[in-house]
């Protein structure tokens, strides 16, 4: 039956399919598998299925053939965009390239088939790569002791934040009330320090997109625990004054929280350690390649200073002479994050990174990251407007200043880079940007590449002012047409059900 919903059935939710869904493509009789005689005879007392584990009605799924089953399941993971398949520019998101020799090593049995309760004497290859490579994130980052349990950024985030409250208690008996957030951090930091249990505060950016350390000076008091910097911040501009606020920080008895998101962009250029900062988490699903999006899995290891590391969460891995283990005798750790030690596929593949790269790869990734940023910014900057005149690194914001006129969103020009072929930038954000669009290129991509994408760039604005009623139209050529965003976010539709059809 190869018919579609209509834009105006209330059964679809409004959304339209360019193609038949498989419950559609259902007939009655057709049957994709066989199954063997079970051999259990009917009469057999034991082979009775308990009246409460039976259905009331038969399930409604669709019959179709194997082809069939084979065809719509091989075709949706084909209309699935991934890095795999084509440029994914997410601001703030690092969607590199996974280098498969990662996933090879990561799928070795004795890391992939490892049971978190094994015996230590069972598990030393493990426990070597987590001491190694907690050693490999302190210096990269300039700091004396990583712990890598936390599953992902947000979760280092509030572990870097419960070591700060859980140092104020032991150095002053009070874990203090306030944590200044610039309002370049990235959005995570105020939902962290609210966890925690802290007032965030706002400090606004100078016209240059970065602190000022008059800013600092001026709300910093012995109610602050700390002060929270993306550095590259959110605008992709480097915190020039860093170590100064760092500086006025510690004067007061604060401390100083690196959010190390952006960290792709200082890889063995500079060390966060060495600007002041206190406690810093990574994203290794962003800097150091591991798979990012779709839920995770995530990593978010926390690196600290020396006067840090007995707060670090519990057990770390320790080693004994030729030997490795868990120490759990830890009095002053805030305790577990979270289930067993870590994702360890994720460990693995960021180990095998560094590993592969080496200083010099690592320094090549950063520069190869800001000088795409920059071709990136160069070859559209006459045509899209950039709110902020300093220099960015791996990452610019554009926004859809330049398109006023003719109505023309920034929701548009996302919509439309989808037609051309690009999954679509961060938009929105950061907030400081009115209609922002955020775009971040990585150093896995190609001069071409970039070429492209800014071609993409240039017609959708030329579009805009030609044929702006077409271009918010589009995507015109995905399976599903564009979507109604408000009820999109209010009403999701997550899963296909047989009355959407019916009703249709």
């Amino acid at each position: 039956m190869e018919r579609f919903f209509p834009k105006s059935s209330p059964g679809a939710h409004g959304i339209q399919y360019r193609e038949p869904l498989i419950f559609e493509r259902s007939e009655p009789g057709r049957m994709g598998v066989s199954l063997p005689d079970a051999g259990v005879p009917e009469t057999d007392p034991a082979a009775e299925i308990p009246a409460e584990l039976l259905r009331g009605e038969i399930a409604d799924m669709p019959s179709v053939t194997e082809v069939q089953a084979v065809r719509h399941f091989v075709r949706l993971s084909q209309l699935n965009y991934s890095v795999d398949t084509g440029f994914f520019p997410l601001g703030s998101c690092t969607m590199k390239f996974n280098p498969k020799v990662n996933e090879w090593a990561a799928r070795l049995p004795g890391f992939a088939g490892a049971h978190p309760y094994l015996p230590e004497e069972h598990c030393q290859g493990i426990l070597e790569l987590m001491y190694r490579l907690e050693r490999m994130l302190s210096e990269i980052a300039g700091l004396h002791a990583t712990t890598l349990e936390p599953a992902a950024g947000a979760q280092g985030e509030l572990t870097g934040l419960m070591m700060i409250r859980a140092w104020h208690m032991a150095h002053h008996g009070k874990p203090r009330k306030k944590v200044l957030i610039p309002d370049s951090a990235h959005g995570t930091n105020p939902a962290s320090a609210a966890l925690n249990g802290y007032t965030a505060v706002e400090l606004k950016s100078n016209k240059d997109g970065v602190l000022e350390p008059a800013t600092v000076a001026a709300a910093m008091d012995e109610d602050v625990a700390c002060i929270m910097m993306t550095n590259p911040n959110t605008l992709g501009i480097f915190e020039t004054h860093v170590k100064e606020i760092a500086e006025i920080v510690h004067s007061r008895g604060g401390l100083v929280y690196g959010d190390g998101a952006n960290m792709n962009a200082l890889l063995g250029r500079a060390r966060p350690g060495d600007m002041g900062i206190d406690v810093m988490q990574y994203n290794l699903h962003k800097t150091f390649s591991t798979p990012h999006g779709g839920g995770g899995p995530g990593s978010g290891p926390v690196s600290v200073a020396k006067g840090l590391e007995p707060f670090l969460p519990r057990p770390t891995v320790v080693k004994d002479g030729d030997r490795y283990r868990l120490e759990f005798d830890r009095p002053q750790s805030v305790g577990k994050l979270r289930t067993f030690w870590g994702n360890v596929g994720m460990m693995v593949r960021a180990y095998a990174y560094i590993r592969e790269l080496g200083p010099e790869g690592l320094r090549a990734c950063s520069d190869l990251a800001v000088l795409n940023a920059q071709y990136i910014r160069a070859l559209i900057e006459k045509e899209w407007h950039v709110p902020y005149a300093n220099r960015s690194l791996h990452e610019v914001v554009f926004s859809d200043k330049n398109l006023k006129e003719t109505g023309v969103t920034t929701m548009d020009v996302a919509k439309a880079l989808i037609d051309h072929g690009y999954h679509p930038p961060t938009v929105y954000f950061p907030l400081i940007v009115h209609g922002a669009i955020m775009v971040e290129p990585t150093e896995t991509e190609t001069k071409e590449t970039l070429e492209n994408f800014a071609q993409a760039m240039l017609a959708i604005a030329a579009q805009a002012r030609e044929e702006p009623e077409a271009l918010k139209a589009m995507p015109q050529k995905p399976i599903v047409e564009r979507l109604d965003e408000t009820r999109a976010a209010r009403k999701p539709v997550l899963r296909w059900t047989p009355e959407m059809s019916r009703e249709a």
